[in-house]
This record gives structure tokens, C-alpha cells and sequence, in this order.
């Protein structure tokens, strides 16, 4: 009887851990296909057009109708192509774009996985995100495709070294790689998020900008869309993609834009706490606190969202020679002297700290 309780009991997590993971899922698939209208609307707004208005009221299930397209059109693959290669490129890219988000906290109480090295976790992930990329323009048998996805990924490798360097700073500060801690550590409000709290904010909102705009490069945003608009003008390492490879492609490449809006809004905006304080003080009954973080967060991450569909709409595109410049010659540096910056003024606070102890005792003779 105790055997069968405890199969019972491991079958019973099994279930509710495959259940979570799945509710994750469609949550992002959602998000995914109303942050793609949003994006559309956001261009159109800017450009004063109305956008999608057509399919469902104010054109709300485009991004519907835009998968069912994608999901019953004829899959091509060119004569010449490695097939394996060609099919197992978009898979790839979308399994490691859902991987990454098993580290993520959404809520108090809410993650997949709470691992001690979240950080080291997402840096593996999204290292081996660019192997998706380069497997689809090689196995496309075709030049432009091919250079397409060595651009994108000598862009994409190019601004991970400052975007590992920024988070650096974050490590520095928390003295933890978890990111449920990384979230208590900003739970003081507004200034004590790590982009405005004092005094390090003369260090830290650069280092939140930087990672703005290395977010952008780093997941193919315009100004930094190079591998889709360069002279050839062929769409880059997709180009001979279609139907639901192209559409898996497409699904990969958006949910690692939301999964930047929520590391930036997770390592420098608070994540789930408001600006006035923590989420656990609002007045709520216990059920409802990580409902109310988990509907902050979100806010957050549709704002930073925001951000980066006003940059695609109003900043002009990068040159190549550009691009790789402002990563190398401007953000790395800039990021190594703020690591050390901020590694001095945590010494500093660490030597302080102890040595008040000390003077206490000697002012008391103690």
C-alpha cells in the first residue's frame, strides 16, 4: 500500500509539473500572437495607418489567421538542401527558445525551475540558439541564406559578450545568480530598482541602456536587422524557408524578444514588485499576491515591449561596419569599466560594513 502511494505521488508530480509547463507554454503562445498584433499596430500608429483591423474586431485575431496560413501552406525544401539539417534548424531554435524560459519567475512562487544558476542556465541556452541559425543557412544549399546566418550569428555571439558583462554588474549587486533573488533584492520600490537605485544609478541605468539596445541586436531587432536587409535583399537565413518551418522560425525568434523584455524588466526594473514597494504588502489576500506580481510583471514586459517596437518604427537601420562597432569599440569597454565600478563600490560596502562592528566595540570598550 505505501508503494503504491508513493507511485502515486511521483506519477502526481509528474502530472502537475507537465501540466505547469504547458500552461507556461500557451501563456507565451498568446502573448506571442498579441505582441506581434501590438507590434504591427505600434508601426502603423507611427506611420498613421490603422494596421490590422480586418479579422476580428479591431483586427484582433490577425495573428490567428496569419498561423492557420502558415500551418496549411505547402512545406518547400530545395532539391539541393540537407533535409535532416533543413527541418531539425527551426526545431531546434524553437525548443531552445521555449528552454530558456524554465529558469524565468513570472510571480512569487512561480517558475518552473528556481535554479541557483538561472543566469549561467539562460547564458547556455541562448549560446546554443545560434547553432538553430546557422544549421538553417547552411543546410539551404544557397549563398545568401548562408551569409545571411554567419552575419546573424557573428552579430548575435558579438553583443552576448556585452550583455554578459552588463549582467555582471547585476550579480555584483544581488550576490546571486538566482533570479527569484535577483527580484528580492528590488523589492524596496522604485529606487531600489537596479537601474535607479542610488548611488549606483550613475552606473547602472547606462548598463540598463546598453542592454536595450544589445536586447535589440542580440534577437535581430530593428535598427539591427542586417542578416534580413542587406543588399541582396533575400530575408536572410530563412529565405528559402516556408510554411511552418518558417513559421517555427518566426515563433523562435519572438519568444526570445519577450524573454528579453522580461530579463530586462526582471534585472533592472523590479520585476513582479510595483514601484511603491514590495508585492507582498499590497493589501491581498495570500492567493491573490501571486496573481497580482504575475499581472505587474506582464505590464512591465508589454512596456519594454513598447520600447523596442518605437525603435522599429523610428530609428534608422545600422550599417554592418556600424553594428559590430558599437558593440566592440563602445558597449564592451563601457561595460568592463562599469563591472569594475560596481566590484569597487561592493568592496567598499563589504569593508564598511565590517569594520562597524568593530569601531562600535572599540567606542564602547566592549
Amino acid at each position: 500500500m505505501a508503494g503504491f502511494v508513493a507511485e502515486f505521488g511521483v506519477l502526481w508530480g509528474t502530472l502537475l509539473a507537465v501540466a505547469q509547463v504547458l500552461a507556461v507554454m500557451v501563456m507565451l503562445l498568446l502573448t506571442l500572437a498579441f505582441i506581434l498584433l501590438f507590434d504591427r499596430k505600434v508601426w502603423a500608429a507611427v506611420q498613421m495607418r490603422k494596421g490590422p483591423n480586418v479579422v476580428g474586431p479591431f483586427g484582433l485575431l490577425q495573428s490567428f489567421a496569419d498561423f492557420f496560413k502558415f500551418v496549411f501552406k505547402e512545406i518547400v525544401i530545395p532539391a539541393g538542401a540537407n533535409k535532416t539539417v533543413f527541418i531539425l534548424a527551426p526545431l531546434m531554435t524553437l525548443v531552445l527558445a521555449f528552454a530558456a524560459w524554465a529558469v524565468v519567475p513570472i510571480a512569487p512562487g512561480w517558475v518552473i525551475s528556481d535554479l541557483n544558476v538561472g543566469i549561467l542556465y539562460l547564458f547556455a541556452i541562448s549560446s546554443l540558439g545560434v547553432y538553430g541559425i546557422i544549421m538553417g543557412g547552411w543546410a539551404s544549399n544557397s549563398k545568401y541564406p548562408f551569409l545571411g546566418s554567419l552575419r546573424s550569428a557573428a552579430q548575435m555571439v558579438s553583443y552576448e559578450v556585452s550583455i554578459g558583462f552588463v549582467i555582471i554588474t547585476v550579480l555584483l549587486l544581488v550576490g546571486s545568480m538566482n533570479l527569484t533573488a535577483i527580484v528580492s533584492n528590488q523589492a524596496d520600490g522604485v529606487w531600489a530598482w537596479h537601474a535607479f537605485a542610488w548611488p549606483t544609478v550613475f552606473v547602472m541605468f547606462p548598463m540598463f541602456v546598453i542592454f536595450f539596445i544589445s536586447a535589440l541586436a542580440e534577437t535581430n531587432r530593428p535598427p539591427f536587422d542586417l542578416p534580413e536587409a542587406e543588399s541582396e535583399l533575400v530575408a536572410g537565413y530563412q529565405v528559402e524557408y516556408s510554411s511552418t518551418p518558417y513559421l517555427l522560425f518566426m515563433i523562435g525568434e519572438y519568444l526570445n524578444i519577450v524573454l528579453m523584455c522580461a530579463m530586462i524588466a526582471i534585472l533592472f526594473l523590479g520585476g513582479w514588485h510595483p514601484p511603491w514597494g514590495p508585492i507582498e504588502s499590497a493589501p491581498l489576500p495570500g492567493w491573490a499576491v501571486p496573481i497580482a506580481g504575475f499581472l505587474v510583471l506582464y505590464a512591465k514586459i508589454w512596456f519594454v515591449f513598447f520600447l523596442f517596437a518605437m525603435v522599429k518604427a523610428i530609428v534608422p537601420r545600422y550599417r554592418y561596419d556600424q553594428l559590430m562597432r558599437l558593440g566592440w569599440k563602445v558597449f564592451l569597454p563601457t561595460a568592463l569599466a562599469a563591472v569594475i565600478a560596481v566590484g569597487a563600490y561592493r568592496v567598499h560596502e563589504v569593508a564598511a560594513a565590517r569594520a562597524a562592528p568593530a569601531a562600535i566595540m572599540e567606542m564602547t570598550g566592549g
